[in-house]
């Protein structure tokens, strides 16, 4: 990750996220471990309206591509048949998770790669 930003995650989802990676290695999930370990724990009514949190529905743009995308950030035992949901655990959920609308991340992809995303618009009510 190389663009500096500022990390904001509710109290809820904080609780919620550092029990289910409680039971999850660290070198399986270290992205998501470090994603949280930097974070601002803010009070839920003190969250900004435009700062992904799960649940959220979120478009993002590739900025290496300008391809569109809109998925629903989700904890892995909601994901199921849900239409567009992405699983916190997976990388590019971990890198949504706390962004800002108009913030960009880089995050290093499994195969080595880097994907640049920027967050164009969210839906809270998802």
């Amino acid at each position: 990750m190389s663009n500096p930003r500022s990390v904001l995650v509710g109290q809820r989802d904080s609780e919620r996220l550092e029990g289910l990676l409680r039971n999850l290695k660290y070198e399986d999930n270290n992205l998501l471990f470090d994603e949280l370990d930097s974070a601002t724990v803010v009070a839920d009514n003190a969250l900004p309206d435009d700062v992904v949190t799960m649940n959220t529905m979120v478009t993002f743009i590739d900025l290496d591509t300008q391809a569109e995308s809109t998925v629903t950030l989700m904890y892995p035992h909601e994901v199921g048949n849900a239409a567009n949901a992405v699983s916190i655990l997976a990388p590019v959920g971990a890198a949504l998770l706390g962004l800002r609308v108009g913030e960009t991340i880089e995050w290093p992809l499994p195969n080595g790669k880097v994907r640049k995303l920027k967050v164009a618009s969210l839906n809270k009510h998802a």
